[in-house]
């Protein structure tokens, strides 16, 4: 039964993980690189019929070229609020409308504007391997109370946490793989 629980332990240990990677890719997907994408906007949001709504709820983005994203609003009475949003986001952006679609113009980014984005990318990524290495303290907290309430040898509980530090070790690089990925992405001129 306690094999059991230590397996329980680094599997959920590894989904959690894994959830960790996934917020961290997509929270690398909100800085700008030079490039249109509709990550940026997609959780901003937008006061609409008296409450405030993500903008994908109100918005359909397109990409016509490469340094461009258009933004068509489901109902065209929601253009100012949207504007006056991305406004308010201070990516840089100014958004120009013709009454019924929103064109997003993204401008080359400098060099000094791109080390800035990759510095800020990297503490992104070391936020990340800290809630991983937290998950890991915490599967260790789980196994060492397995250990003591007993039914489980003091090896299992050893042969466990080298398997969770493979794990956690594995994530890592997941999460430096990405952010390698980003910075490239970001300092390609």
């Amino acid at each position: 039964m306690s094999e059991e629980l230590i397996g329980m332990v680094l599997s959920e240990a590894g989904e959690r993980m894994d959830e960790a990677v996934a917020a961290a890719r997509r929270e690398f997907s909100t800085v700008r690189t030079g490039r249109a994408s509709s990550a940026l906007l997609e959780r901003v949001q937008v006061e609409a019929y008296g409450v405030k709504m993500s903008m994908r709820e109100l918005v359909t983005f397109s990409i016509p070229e490469a340094s461009q994203l258009l933004l068509t609003p489901h109902d065209p009475a929601n253009i100012a609020a949207v504007e006056r949003a991305i406004q308010q986001t201070q990516l840089g952006l100014t958004p120009s409308s013709d009454g019924r679609v929103i064109r997003l113009s993204f401008p080359p980014l400098t060099e000094e504007r791109r080390r800035e984005l990759a510095k800020l990318v990297g503490s992104m990524a070391e936020d990340s391997r800290h809630r991983v290495r937290g998950l890991r303290r915490q599967a260790r907290k789980d196994l060492d109370e397995i250990e003591k309430d007993g039914g489980v040898s003091a090896d299992s509980v050893a042969r466990a946490a080298e398997q969770l530090d493979g794990i956690t070790r594995a994530h890592e690089k997941l999460i430096d793989e990405a952010l390698a990925d980003k910075e490239e992405e970001l300092l390609e001129v």
